[in-house]
Formats: C-alpha cells, structure tokens, sequence
C-alpha cells in the first residue's frame, strides 16, 4: 500500500515536472516570436516589389546618374569659358611718385618732382578674339556632343544588364519546369525498381540529373544579384536597392534595312558629331596660330601731377610685341595646330569605320538571333519535346533505358535555353545599334522583327 502511495506521490511528482516544463516551453517560444522581428535583418531581396519596368530604368538614370551628371556639369562649365576666351585682357593701372633728390620731400619745388598715374589696355590683333571665342565654342559643342553619347551609351548598358536579368529569371522558370520532368523519369525509375525489371542506379540517375538542376539553379540566382547590383549601379540607385522582374522584351517592333541604319549614324550619332566639332576647333587652332605672326598692341595713357608752379603733363603711348623669333615659336606653333588637325581628321574616320563596323556586326547578330529563334521555336523545340515523350513511353515498356531518356530531356532543355539566350542577345543587339543612331525608325518603316 505504501508503495502505490510513493509510487503515486511519485507518479503525481512526475507529473508536476512535466507541466512545468511545457509551461516554460511555451514562455520561451512566446519570447522567441516576440523579439525576432528586432534581431530579424532587412533583405530586399525579401521585400515585395512590383514589375520592373525598362523605361522607368532609363529615364531615372537619365535623371540621377553620377556619371551622365557630372558630363552635365562638365559641358555646362565649358560654356562659360566662351565669354572668358572673347574678353579683353584685364587693363593695367599704374600709380607712383617721382622725388628729385633724397634730402627732402620736393613735391612742387622741383621740375620732375611729381605723382605719376597711368592706364593700360592691350588690344589682340583683330581676329584673334572672334578664333579664341570659336575654339572655345566649338570644344563646348564637342563636349556637349560627348554628353548626348554618354546617354545612349547609359540607356545601352541599361538594357543589356535589364535583359541579362530577363533571361536569368527565365531560366530558373524554365529549370523548374523541367524538373518535373526529371520528376517523371525518377518516378518511372522507381516503378521499374519495385517491379524488379530496374536498377537502382537508373533512380540515382534520375535524382542527380534533378539535383544538378538545382545547383544551376543556384547559380541563376548568384547571376541575379549580381545583374541586380550593376542595374543598380547603372542607374543611380543604392546597391542594394530592391528590383523587380523584368517584363519581357516587345514582340512587335520595326528596324531600318541595316543600309539607313547606316546612314542615321553617320548623321546623328553622337560621337561622329564630337569628332566634328573636334575638327573644327582644331582648324580655328590652325587659324589663331597663324594669327600669331602678327603683333598685339597695348595702349597706354598716362598723367604726371607735379604740382606748384610747375605744368602737370600727359602722355599717350602705343607698345607692340615684334614676333621676332618667329621661326622656332610661331612657326612651330602652326605646324603642331595643323598635325592636331589631321589627328582630329583621322580620329573621326575611326570612329566611322568602328561604327560601321559595329552596327553590320549587332545587325547580324539581331538578325542571325531572329532566324534562330524561329528555328529553335518552331521547329527544335517541339521535335525534341517529342522525342522526350516518346523517350519516357518507351522507358516504362521498357524497351529505351534511362540514359537515353535522361538525353533527350537534357537536349530539350538545352534547346530551350538557347532559346531564350537568343531573345536576350536580339534586344541587346538592338539596343547597341540604338546607341549609336538614337533609334531604328518608326513603326512601319523598316523590318518587322
């Protein structure tokens, strides 16, 4: 009897213990919940954010960007060198006092005994002041020039990290979906292992082929951050500003024939026209050096108070310079404007040829990327999803092992990748074109893409 007792005051014991404990249990875990959103860091990435829009991109980093800001201010400042480079030099004022002797103070008690006053002005040669006033202007325009370059050359890299991000989002979409598959050929593996008429190593296979996805997977998302902090950078924002998903590219757009594309470049591209406006200050140079030949004058008016009886005096006086060693200073002078010149001629031809260059290379690669991508949707893609499904048929009839249907699925989501690789290398092939004409033409004016 005792012991049913001290087993039951035991027992009871026991008990007493165990609702204690669950009573504390639940104090720590009300705790826990309490205080972890203050210790819980902010991640963006975590943060719900809507689409991410392209054009809204590009118009706040036309607005905020450091670089295209300080190219503002750097052609806003060349502006106001024209008026400097058009002015008078500063005039001259002199004042003094002449004393005969060193006795005494002979202010007005002796002939040249006097305070003297004086004022000098030099005058360029005429036409020097209009050539500097045109060389600063025409550096203004190429600065100004190099500024609209800057903002394609933005609007460009934009769009080219924009649709790096577009495709690393599709292809953890794609990867995803196509882990299903891979889900299929694991779970047929896995019928044919019960079943007896299957080997084990074709469900381990099947699970490292969807494992590896999922390390690429992985690795998309690496790509992302990534993509995310250069967009960010690109625009102006905080690095770790949160970013959307990017829409898609447009699916109906026109170009120009890769010949008026040409053409608008060489027109309005903005490089061309700095190197234009390079040539042209570099020609006023040649100018304003020959100009140098001849001689400024400073003319100098001057007042002589002598004070008593004595008459005050006045004197004007006309100084030149004599361009005398003209051979080793204006000469050389001429020569080095005029190889500025042609390095100037030649930069812009370079600069034509590059773009040339470069607008047939991303035409052909926005058009090479068009025929690919109606190959690989109408055609590759399709056949290969056939293969698969008639793989995977076979597959549970036993008559094709794993490996074959672990390669066709491999094929299938290879195709599809190249796929959408393509997408994102014909907006980027446009948008390099775009940089340097400004745009392809208008809607129903060119080529349908």
């Amino acid at each position: 009897m005792m012991m049913r007792q001290i087993g039951g005051e035991a027992v009871h014991e026991s008990g007493q213990m165990s609702i204690g404990r669950f009573r504390l249990f639940c104090f720590l875990l009300f705790l826990f919940i309490a205080l972890s959103p203050i210790f819980t860091p902010v991640c963006y990435a975590d943060q719900a954010v809507g689409d991410l829009r392209l054009q809204d991109l590009i118009d706040e980093a036309l607005k905020n960007s450091p670089e295209i800001l300080a190219s503002q201010y750097r052609t806003a400042a060349s502006t106001y060198r024209i008026p400097q480079a058009m002015s008078l030099p500063d005039p001259l004022f002199m004042f003094g006092y002449q004393n005969e002797g060193f006795n005494e103070y002979s202010y007005g008690e002796e002939l040249m005994s006097q305070w003297m006053f004086s004022a000098s002005q030099m005058f360029p040669f005429p036409g020097k002041r209009a050539l500097k006033g045109e060389m600063a202007r025409k550096d203004s325009e190429s600065l100004s020039a190099s500024y609209d370059s800057l903002k394609l050359k933005t609007v460009s890299r934009i769009k080219e990290i924009y649709y790096d991000l577009f495709l690393a989002y599709k292809t953890i979409d794609l990867l995803k979906d196509r882990t299903v598959l891979y889900s299929r050929i694991e779970d047929a593996a896995l019928a044919r292992y019960s079943s007896g008429i299957g080997q084990q190593q074709e469900v381990l296979m099947a699970q490292t082929e969807k494992y590896m996805l999922l390390e690429k997977e992985e690795m998309q998302k690496q790509k992302i951050e990534s993509f995310e902090a250069m967009l960010n950078t690109a625009v102006g924002r905080d690095i770790n500003a949160p970013l959307g998903r990017p829409a898609g590219p447009p699916e109906d757009h026109y170009i120009l024939p890769v010949e008026e594309i040409l053409l608008r470049a060489y027109d309005k591209s903005p490089e061309i026209r700095a190197r234009e406006e390079m040539i042209a200050s570099a020609e006023a140079k040649v100018k304003m050096a020959k100009k140098e030949y001849y001689p400024d004058f400073t003319i100098t008016a001057e007042y002589d108070k002598k004070g008593g009886q004595f008459l005050d005096m006045w004197a004007l006086t006309a100084t030149m310079n004599i361009p005398l060693y003209y051979k080793t200073k204006q000469r050389q002078a001429v020569y080095e404007a005029q190889a500025l010149l042609s390095e100037a001629k030649n930069e812009l031809a370079t600069t034509k040829l590059m773009l040339g260059a470069s607008i047939r290379d991303n035409y052909s690669m926005y058009r090479a990327a068009g025929r690919l991508m109606s190959l690989y949707r109408d055609g590759v893609i399709p056949k290969a999803m056939q293969d698969f499904e008639a793989a995977i048929s076979g597959y549970n009839t036993g008559k094709i092992d794993a490996i074959a249907v672990i390669t066709t699925l491999r094929s299938l989501i290879d195709t599809e990748l190249l796929y959408w690789n393509q997408v994102a290398e014909r907006e980027k092939a446009i948008a390099k074109m775009e940089a340097v004409t400004g745009g392809l033409g208008p809607a129903g004016d060119g080529e349908k893409r």
